[in-house]
């Protein structure tokens, strides 16, 4: 007899999966952006802007995927 119970996956691993992600994303924008700022001389104007462009990309992922959708007979 398989009586197993399953239970839905946990929403603390959905939210450790995000911190990863959104770190992973400002690491990448702040990286890109310091070698963008080494080839053209400019002082931190690209890791700036790179990094407030990672941080705005993944607040948009996580609020895609955490707000409810309206079904489209509403």
């Amino acid at each position: 007899m398989d009586n197993k119970i399953t239970r839905p996956p946990s929403k603390g691993a959905n939210y450790l999966g995000y911190t990863f992600q959104m770190g992973i994303l400002i690491f990448l924008g702040v990286f890109g952006g310091m070698k963008l700022d080494e080839k053209t001389g400019n002082h931190y104007i690209f890791v700036i802007l790179f990094t407030l462009m990672a941080i705005a990309l993944s607040m948009y992922y996580i609020i895609r995927k955490e707000l409810p959708k309206k079904p489209k007979n509403e």
